[in-house]
C-alpha cells in the first residue's frame, strides 16, 4: 500500500516499486488473504446477497483449476473467460494465474465474430463461462467449461513458479487499422495498478472501504482498476452484472452493500447528472474514459459529498496519472499528475520531452506496463518511441499536471469503451450490399462521441440503415454497432486507398453544429 503522506510530493518522494523475483497474482490477490484471514470478505455476490470469503474464493479458484487441469491446460497456454461481474469470473482468473496459464478476459456482450477473432487470434485452449456463454460458443470447436463442470473438492498441486514478467493475461483493445490487438501483461500488472487506484480513491484500504463499478470485469477498467486490487488491499469488492447501466439499480446496489468506493465511466456519470441523481455515504468516486470538465466537478461534489478523482491510462500502460483530493485539488480538462512509479511526460517527434503540445507518453519500466501486443512484433514496436510508451493521446504538462488536448489516432470512445473503427468497417464490408464504408466517432453530449458509418453501398442497391445496425450487433458488440448511418456516392480517399478518415470526422462533427 501507498506510505501515508502529507503531500503529493512527499507521496512521490517515498515510493520505491517493490516487484519480488517470485510473484504470482493468484497469491496477491487471494490465496495470501485465504491462508493469513479465511473468513474476510473478499467479495459481495449482489445476485444471492452473500459474501464470499477469501477461503471459499480460494477453494472455488482450485475447484477451476483442477478442472481445467483434467482438460491438459498447463503453463502459457491461453484460457477465455467469458462471464460477468461473479466470483466465478474471479475464480476463473485466479484458477489461471495460479497454474500459470494466461487468461484471457472476454465480454458477453460479444457477438460471434468479435469471439471468433479473438478466440482464434490467441489460440485459447478452453473457455470458462456460464450457460448463456456456453451458447454463445455454440458456433466453435472449444473446449467450454461451465460451473456445473467442476469438481467437488478442488484438490490440485503447488503453485507453479512465476515471476513479475511471466505472462498472465492478454487484454484486447481496438486500434485504428486492422484487427483487436491482444496486449500481454505478466504478474506485475497487479502491483502496477496498485498506486495508481490506492491515490484514485484517496487512499483504498480504509476501514469499511467497500468497492464497486458498474464497469464490466472483462474491461481492465474493471478487472485491474476494480476488483483485483480490491482483492490485493483486502477490500471487499461487490459484483453486480449490469447489462445495462440502470440509475435505480445502482442506487440499489450502493445502498444494500454500504457500498463507500466507485470507480464510475463519464457516461455513468453525465446519465447521473441527467437525471439529479444523489448518492450518500461515499467516501471516494473515481473515473476515467476522458476528462469530465469543470461543470461536472461541481456537480459531483454536490451529489456525492466528494470529489470526483479522474484517472489515466490504456490497456497497454494502464492507471498512469490521477487525481487524488485527499492531496491536491483537481484541476478540470486535466488527467491528473503521475502516479508515483510512473514517468508521464509529452514527448515530440523525435522523443524528447517538449514544454508544448506533444504526445503523451510513459517512460519503460513501469509495472503495469504491457510485456508486448501478442503474436505482433511490428505492433510492439510502433507502440515505442525510444523510452517511450506513446499513449496516442495529445497533451501538455501544466505545473505538473497533464492537460489532454485531443487523440492522435482514431478510436472512438462511446459511453466509457474505446471502439476501434477498422473493425466495424470489416463487419459492414462483409454485408452483400456493401461497397466501401469508413466509420468514425461524432461528437455526443451523453456518450462523448457515437459510432456514425458513412456507406457507399454497391451500384443499383439500396440497403436499410436498421439492416447495416442490425448486421453489426449480431456480429461484434451491441454497443459498437453504428448509431448513425449516411449513405454517400463516394469517400474521401488517400492515393493508396485508404479512407481519410480526417474529413470524415471533420463532416461529423459539422453535422452537429
Amino acid at each position: 500500500m501507498l506510505a501515508p503522506a502529507c503531500s503529493y510530493e512527499a507521496l512521490v518522494a517515498g515510493f520505491r516499486w517493490d516487484i519480488p523475483a517470485r510473484l504470482n497474482m493468484a497469491e496477491q490477490a487471494c490465496d495470501g488473504w485465504a491462508r493469513r484471514e479465511p473468513d474476510r470478505v473478499a467479495i459481495i455476490d449482489h445476485a444471492s446477497g452473500a459474501g464470499v470469503t477469501y477461503a471459499e474464493l480460494a477453494l472455488l479458484s482450485r475447484r477451476v483449476q483442477a478442472a481445467l487441469v483434467a482438460r491438459c491446460v498447463g503453463p502459457g497456454d491461453r484460457v477465455g473467460v467469458l462471464l460477468s461481474q461473479s466470483p466465478q469470473c474471479a475464480a476463473a482468473h485466479l484458477a489461471c494465474w495460479r497454474m500459470g496459464a494466461i487468461s484471457v478476459p472476454l465480454f458477453m456482450l460479444f457477438r460471434e465474430d468479435a469471439l471468433r477473432a479473438r478466440l482464434t487470434d490467441c489460440g485459447a485452449r478452453v473457455v470458462v463461462t456460464d450457460d448463456e456463454g456456453a451458447g454463445m460458443l455454440a458456433p466453435f470447436d472449444l473446449d467450454v467449461l461451465c460451473e456445473r463442470d467442476l469438481p467437488a473438492d478442488g484438490a490440485v498441486g503447488p503453485a507453479v513458479e512465476t515471476g513479475p514478467d511471466t505472462p498472465a493475461v492478454l487484454i484486447y483493445t481496438s486500434g485504428t487499422t486492422g484487427k483487436a490487438k491482444g496486449a500481454l501483461h505478466g504478474h506485475r500488472v497487479l502491483t502496477g495498478h496498485l498506486p495508481g487506484v490506492e491515490m484514485s480513491h484517496d487512499f483504498l484500504g480504509q476501514p469499511s472501504d467497500v468497492l464497486w463499478t458498474p464497469a464490466d470485469w472483462a474491461w481492465i477498467g474493471g478487472l485491474f482498476d476494480v476488483l483485483m486490487p480490491g482483492l490485493a488491499l483486502g477490500v471487499p469488492v461487490v459484483a453486480a452484472r449490469m447489462r445495462r447501466f440502470d440509475l435505480d439499480d445502482c442506487a440499489r446496489i450502493v445502498l444494500e452493500h454500504s457500498v463507500r468506493n466507485v470507480f464510475f465511466p463519464p457516461t455513468a456519470l453525465r446519465m447521473m447528472k441527467a437525471a439529479d441523481m444523489r448518492l450518500q455515504g461515499l467516501r471516494s468516486v473515481a473515473s476515467g474514459g476522458e476528462p469530465l470538465g469543470a461543470e461536472m466537478l461541481i456537480w459531483g461534489r454536490d451529489a456525492f459529498g466528494v470529489t470526483i478523482n479522474e484517472f489515466y491510462g490504456q490497456t497497454e500502460c494502464n492507471m498512469v496519472a490521477s487525481s487524488c483530493s485527499a492531496l491536491f485539488d483537481a484541476r478540470p480538462g486535466c488527467l491528473g499528475r503521475a502516479v508515483p512509479g510512473f514517468d508521464v511526460a509529452v514527448i515530440d517527434a523525435a522523443g524528447q520531452v517538449t514544454d508544448g503540445e506533444g504526445d503523451i507518453a510513459v517512460r519503460r519500466g513501469c509495472a503495469s506496463m504491457m510485456l508486448e501486443y501478442w503474436q505482433n512484433p511490428q505492433a510492439t514496436a510502433d507502440k515505442f518511441r525510444g523510452a517511450w510508451l506513446v499513449t496516442g493521446d495529445r497533451g501538455v504538462v501544466e505545473d505538473g499536471f497533464i492537460r489532454f488536448v485531443g487523440r492522435e489516432d482514431d478510436v472512438i470512445t462511446s459511453a466509457g469503451y474505446r471502439i476501434g473503427p477498422a473493425e466495424i468497417e470489416d463487419c459492414l464490408l462483409t454485408h452483400p450490399g456493401v461497397a466501401t464504408v469508413g466509420v468514425v466517432g461524432k461528437p455526443d453530449a451523453l456518450r462523448t462521441e457515437i459510432v456514425k458509418a458513412y456507406v457507399v453501398p454497391k451500384s443499383g442497391v439500396t440497403i436499410a440503415a436498421e439492416e447495416l445496425q442490425s448486421w453489426v450487433k449480431e456480429r461484434l458488440a451491441s454497443y459498437s454497432y453504428p448509431r448513425e448511418i449516411t449513405f454517400v456516392e463516394a469517400l474521401p480517399m488517400t492515393v493508396t486507398g485508404k479512407v481519410i478518415r480526417k474529413e470524415l470526422k471533420a463532416k461529423a462533427a459539422a453535422e452537429t453544429t
